[in-house]
């Protein structure tokens, strides 16, 4: 059962985090920090399916090219948990340009570029409500 202050919280494997056979090592990464593994799954989204997920985003100029790259090859969906897990795995990702993220942080070592940087996360409760519930029913959820 989710303990009183945890959090909830969407991650995603990208494309070239697949592609790169990462996988493991993100998840090493959130475990060691005690983060706590809720749901995953692996999944291609199709073209359609990734306009729906970042629709937040369809005005932005990189829009078409990063619901290509989404949808170019499997993912790994995770529901992480834990205390403040938000900000913590934020940190843990590092800044979206692996150039300026801080040493030891995923996108810092694994990550080639902005837009193919090897994580999504959730920036905040409600976003992570949405985005978890666009993967994940309340079955799937392991408590």
């Amino acid at each position: 059962m989710r303990q009183a202050g945890n959090q909830r919280t969407l991650s995603i494997v990208k494309p070239d985090g697949v592609r790169k056979g990462v996988v493991g090592e993100v998840i090493r990464r959130f475990e060691t920090a005690g983060i706590r593994i809720a749901a995953m799954r692996m999944l291609r989204l199709t073209k359609r399916e990734a306009e729906g997920f970042y629709a937040v985003h369809r005005e932005r100029p990189f829009y078409g090219s990063l619901t290509d790259f989404m949808s170019s090859g499997p993912i790994v969906v995770m529901v992480l948990e834990g205390e403040n897990v938000i900000a913590r795995n934020r940190e843990l990702m590092g800044a979206t340009d692996p150039k300026k993220a801080a040493q030891g942080t995923i996108r810092a070592a694994l990550a080639d570029s902005v837009e193919q940087n090897i994580v999504h996360g959730s920036d905040a409760p409600e976003t992570a409500e949405t985005e978890i519930g666009y993967f994940f029913s309340d079955l799937d959820i392991v408590i």
